[in-house]
């Protein structure tokens, strides 16, 4: 290996190592993200509301239309009640559907449902315009968690987008008082989509934003790990049956690996942020393989240094092992990348793309196997040939395969 391959390979490992560091360690203050459930609840996503100290932590499935959601309400005192609720008509309070829950004298907490008919309710008890399921409540810690299961429309419409609304007020002994119709009070609505995350609410940008991170750590490892490395162990396998390929093939296959290593390694670190942010949100399938795919590539590109010469004879079981993980990195970041897609949810055409992109990569390689065979069974034959004929008597036939 020259020196400069052995500078190029240091200088990655660097870059790798700066990348993997500096992302992983910085620290956030998304507050939901960062809580566990007493309950062992866990939720896919969580949003911190812009307002009133409050958290949303949910779960949809699309398959049933059901949301499973936690509201939590920090910094409540006693004598207070608080409210979540989805309105199906509008962004505002007329029409909200919700649950309510507050302490009570006796030390319990009660919690129902109350559709919202006009400015001056009371908060009555009611049935919802949907069915509301596992309803429960807990105070402690001046905090309030209500959870509840809510029975949406299979097709919410809006791309899946619902409007929502949290609030907070006094008690006068058991009996809710209106709340302030001032400040925070008056700006505690949003709209949540359930299938993106994307959260939009006035000062708020806490879901976009999140989404955004998700969105890079899917691009970050698609490109690398689900594309540039299948790009890379192509041209390795099949531009070297060219000779006058040799050695370009090699430093194309390198800068190829190595930058798909680098990409990969900020995906990764993207990831670790993600999954420090969020201790209660688990994807360990997804998270296992990706934290195999980084320790396998870390451990290839450092065999890079242990590459012994061509015609040394430990090079056999060295060119095993260099196949085997990497066609093993190639596998799993392609069936990660597909986990990935899955816990996105994406627009289907983005899925269909990528699917349509590793097909293509799997025909190209299937028909350069062939021609790959064809090529090293009619130049074995020439130089089969060649040893019988006459001396000189095959020149000008290898430039062809050259």
């Amino acid at each position: 290996m020259t020196i400069s391959m052995m500078k190029f390979l240091n200088q990655t490992l660097c870059l790798s190592l700066v990348l993997s560091i500096s992302m992983s360690t910085l620290s956030f203050a998304q507050t939901c993200s960062k809580y566990k459930f007493s309950s062992n609840n866990v939720f896919a996503s969580c949003n911190d509301l812009p307002f009133l100290d409050s958290f949303l932590h949910y779960t949809y499935d699309s398959s049933t239309g059901t949301l499973h959601i936690a509201y939590r309400h920090t910094k409540l005192t006693s004598g207070k009640w608080v409210a979540w609720a989805v309105n199906p008509t509008s962004t505002g309070m007329v029409g909200a559907q919700a649950i309510v829950a507050y302490p009570q004298s006796d030390g319990t907490v009660r919690v129902y449902t109350s559709p919202i008919r006009s400015y001056q309710t009371s908060l009555q008890e009611g049935d919802l315009s949907f069915n509301v399921s596992g309803l429960s409540a807990t105070y402690e810690n001046n905090e309030m968690v209500v959870l509840a299961s809510l029975s949406l429309s299979q097709d919410l419409g809006n791309g899946g987008t619902i409007n929502t609304v949290w609030q907070d007020g006094s008690m006068s002994g058991n009996s809710p008082l209106p709340h302030p119709t001032s400040g925070n009070n008056i700006r505690s609505v949003s709209t949540l989509n359930v299938v993106s995350g994307v959260s939009a609410a006035a000062g708020g940008a806490g879901g976009s934003s999140k989404l955004r991170k998700r969105n890079i750590h899917g691009i970050l490892n698609g490109v690398s790990w689900g594309i540039m490395m299948p790009i890379g162990a192509i041209i390795a396998r099949y531009l070297k049956v060219a000779k006058a390929a040799n050695p370009a093939w090699f430093y194309i296959h390198v800068f190829c690996q190595a930058s798909a290593y680098v990409i990969g390694v900020a995906g990764w670190a993207t990831g670790l942020r993600l999954g420090g942010d969020s201790p209660g949100i688990q994807y360990s399938t997804h998270r296992s393989i990706g934290i195999a795919l980084f320790s396998l590539a870390t451990v290839q590109v450092f065999a890079m240094f242990l590459r012994p010469k061509p015609e040394h004879k430990h090079r056999l079981y060295w060119n095993i092992y260099h196949h085997s993980i990497g066609y093993t990195l190639i596998i799993l970041g392609v069936v990660n990348v597909f986990k990935g897609l899955d816990i996105l949810s994406p627009k289907k055409q983005w899925k269909n793309a990528y699917t349509g992109i590793i097909v293509a990569l799997a025909i190209v390689a299937a028909l350069l196997e062939a021609f790959t065979w064809y090529v090293v069974i009619k130049r074995r034959k020439l130089e089969e040939s060649a040893k019988s004929a006459p001396h000189g008597a095959s020149n000008g036939t290898r430039s062809q395969y050259a």
